[in-house]
């Protein structure tokens, strides 16, 4: 029996066991919103597509699979484009599907069309232009294998609606071949060999452990070269959680924003393994003054990020799964040298500077910490709030810090922990956010409730854009300006309009009981934390600086 585009789609997806859709519908989206009527797929209504591409990022990277999102043509699709570009940055696997105007129509301007496959482009890793109603089943197929193999990324499938209408006689390949797109995962032997041998002949070994561990699930492969060499770990932002923050051989978070003790690691070593990082700008600062005297092992499954930013001595591509099992096979064992006795005095717990009549946002990081660790998947947004929980919060699991890296997106959180939410339901989920980006998604309430997530959100309130104000500081003289809120909403009231129950502190005694309220609170819930602008994040590095020119910490 012939079936039509719409339902060959929705057919597509359940062959490739999606569970969950999150989305919004319109006009030319109908015919698959439609199909869904018929199918065990959970559909998840946003608030806006751009929530819907988020949470679908944050399902993507708690659950391992692969995360939906759709949305309708013109406004619609474009309102997912800095969810897109999101996952693309961070290497996030999600399928976006679109609506799209019928094909006799295209070019014309007509009622809700925008080119979003021309739009997307630069930032999928590949997109779909559906002409033929017969090619759907292989297009998803295709859609799904691209997304989740090599390098994971979004890809796109725009749907023209008189191309959903269609029928047709349905059948799913049962496998993809791609002409040009073979992913190398297994690492050359001669560099692997020649990356044990650097290792078991340098004094200051260092890992720098990226987004890639947490991707490719490369944890335990990581820790057993670490301890079976006795080297060092840092992590990138997006490497947090990849190794355990309470671990000896753990020296922190490397960067503008970086513990002083990852950045002085880095930079007196002698070989840096970079382990599925990609040596981004905020990571290294400035180029000419990283790591000196060190010679680099670049591990990454996408060719163009070896070299690219830093050189590698030693360049190997493919999964850092395997190759770091790979090299820690012919690695040394080692006790601990006098580069570890060094690197171990580096390391001082930061001690926050806590005035009694106010809130501290670090101490509060670090007593949630203390109550939370191992328990919890935090999300944040993107400002000060996230750096100071990079920081200072103690992530001991992979995959339970949940951020924007790359594009630093605001108003990610709250509806990567929705996603985040649905893909581990036992999980407590934590969103810390700023007054600043809860604002752009906090609607997103409201899908929380309809789909009884018992989401947590502390949120950071300064009235203003604290880390930008932050930059204003440094790079324009205090010259401050649209950094400062005129008008704050009463979050508290706003929360309890949309079914969560709230809660407002301001001073530092209040902090343990409030996040005790927050842990015990089954439902959903919001701990709005008073903050003053004067609190910045430190350290911190200047343009143009070397990592190991810091400011403060």
């Amino acid at each position: 029996m012939k079936i039509t585009g719409a339902q060959a789609l929705i057919r597509s997806l359940e062959l490739e066991k999606v569970k969950f859709i999150f989305g919004y519908p319109g006009g030319a989206i109908l015919p698959v919103y439609d199909s869904l009527n018929y199918s065990k797929i959970k559909h998840i209504l946003t608030r806006s597509e751009q929530g819907a591409a988020h949470a679908a990022s944050g399902y993507a990277r708690v659950s391992g699979k692969v995360g939906v999102c759709m949305a309708t043509s013109g406004p619609g699709a474009t309102n997912l484009v800095t969810g897109i570009a999101t996952a693309y940055m961070d290497s996030i696997p999600i399928v976006a599907i679109t609506g799209q105007v019928s094909t006799a129509v295209i070019g014309r301007d007509v009622f809700q069309e925008v080119d979003i496959t021309g739009a997307t482009a630069p930032f999928t890793k590949h997109n779909f232009l559906v002409k033929d109603a017969d090619d759907i089943p292989r297009i998803v197929k295709e859609a799904f294998y691209i997304a989740s193999t090599g390098r994971p990324g979004p890809v796109l499938i725009d749907l023209p609606k008189d191309v959903a209408d269609t029928k047709i006689d349905f059948k799913y390949p049962e496998k993809v071949t791609l002409r040009g797109y073979k992913p190398n995962i297994i690492g050359h032997p001669l560099q692997i060999s020649r990356a044990a041998e650097m290792i078991n002949q340098c004094q200051r070994p260092v890992i720098c452990a990226g987004g890639g561990i947490n991707t490719s699930r490369a944890e335990q492969e990581l820790m057993k070269l670490a301890e079976k060499g006795s080297i060092p770990v840092v992590t990138t932002l997006m490497g947090t959680g990849s190794f355990p923050t309470d671990h000896p051989l753990y020296m922190g978070m490397m960067g503008m924003h970086g513990l002083s003790s990852a950045n002085k690691t880095i930079t007196e070593a002698d070989l840096i393994i970079a382990a599925g990082a990609r040596f981004a700008d905020r990571t290294i600062g400035k180029v000419e003054g990283f790591a000196p005297e060190a010679k680099i092992i670049h591990i990454d499954i996408d060719p163009a990020e070896i070299g690219k930013n830093i050189h590698a001595h030693t360049p190997i591509v493919g999964d850092v799964k395997q190759i770091l099992e790979e090299i820690g096979k012919n690695v040394k064992d080692k006790k601990p040298s006098k580069w570890n006795e060094y690197i171990a005095g580096l390391k001082e717990k930061f001690i926050a500077n806590i005035d009694n009549n106010l809130l501290n946002p670090v101490e509060f990081i670090q007593q949630l910490s203390n109550k939370t660790k191992g328990k919890a998947i935090i999300t944040t947004e993107v400002g000060c709030h996230q750096m100071w929980t990079a920081q200072h919060y103690e992530f001991t699991k992979p995959r339970t810090f949940i951020s924007s890296g790359g594009l630093g997106t605001m108003g990610y959180g709250l509806p990567a922990a929705i996603g985040a939410q649905i893909a581990q339901e036992d999980m407590m989920i934590i969103n810390i956010c700023g007054d600043g980006s809860f604002q752009m998604n906090l609607t997103e309430m409201a899908t929380a409730v309809e789909n009884n997530l018992s989401i947590k959100v502390v949120l950071f309130n300064n009235s203003g854009l604290g880390l930008v104000r932050q930059l204003q500081e440094f790079y324009c003289e205090k010259r401050y300006n649209q950094v400062h809120f005129g008008f704050v909403p009463d979050f508290v009231k706003i929360a309890e309009s949309y079914g969560f129950k709230a809660m407002r502190i301001q001073k530092q005694e209040e902090i343990l009981s409030a996040i005790d309220s927050l842990i015990s609170e089954k439902g959903p819930f919001l701990l709005e934390c008073i903050v003053d602008i004067d609190e910045n994040v430190y350290p911190m590095v200047l343009n143009g600086s070397p990592i190991n020119d810091m400011i403060g910490g």
